[in-house]
């Protein structure tokens, strides 16, 4: 992690300007082709779930934007996000939290593989001692066709417009001419990251679906 110099930062006065407001984020749904996603998860025997997660957390690391965070009221570069995810075991209706590291060079296979083993054997709603500001917030409503999704923050507490973890929910995907499309809901501060940057998520995520092999 590094702190950026503010003076020089391209978009300091968009920060300024989007620091002044009580409520700084910003959400965008957008539709993905998750065909080879979901190939690959079912020709390797990976859960399509956690083979999502490892795809769209590499796909956040590949936008720099995304690795930026608030801390004190300065700007930072983070090396890595890792993922904090939702997830039910067969037959319950209660979720937990599984939060985990995802290091740069490890595949999807081998993170979807861990992720699953992980999740089987957390007994507990979420390990607090593993929450801090380097995650990514990934839930999944498999039931619906997502079109939109906001997500729960305590805008009356301390620091609370510095919250700078993205926030990445999608649905059940649903077959168009032969396709598999996801409705994917993104929400973000908008002091760190623009529309640019979610397009640009998009494409990184789509290009990782398509080399997977």
């Amino acid at each position: 992690m590094r702190s950026l110099d503010m003076a020089r930062w391209p978009r300091r006065e968009v920060y300024g300007f989007f620091s002044g407001l009580s409520n700084p984020f910003f959400m965008v749904t957008f539709r993905v082709d998750v065909t080879e996603a979901y190939d690959y998860a079912k020709a390797h025997g990976l859960s399509f779930y956690t083979a999502m997660v490892g795809l769209c957390t590499q796909a956040v690391n590949d936008v720099e934007a995304f690795r930026m965070a608030i801390h004190g009221g300065d700007v930072v570069l983070l090396d890595r996000r890792h993922p904090s995810y939702t997830d039910m075991k067969k037959g319950a209706e209660v979720f937990h939290i599984v939060t985990m590291r995802m290091e740069e060079h490890e595949t999807v296979e081998a993170f979807a593989r861990r992720a699953s083993a992980v999740s089987a054997a957390q007994d507990g709603f979420i390990d607090m001692s593993l929450e801090t500001d380097d995650l990514i917030y990934i839930s999944c409503l498999p039931w619906l066709d997502v079109t939109a999704v906001t997500n729960e923050r305590d805008l009356s507490a301390p620091g609370a417009r510095d919250d700078s973890i993205p926030r990445l929910v999608w649905g059940r995907f649903v077959e168009r001419d032969g396709r598999r499309m996801l409705g994917m809901s993104m929400e973000v501060n908008h002091r760190l990251i623009d529309g640019v940057h979610i397009g640009r998520f998009a494409q990184a995520l789509e290009t990782r679906m398509k080399a997977l092999r």
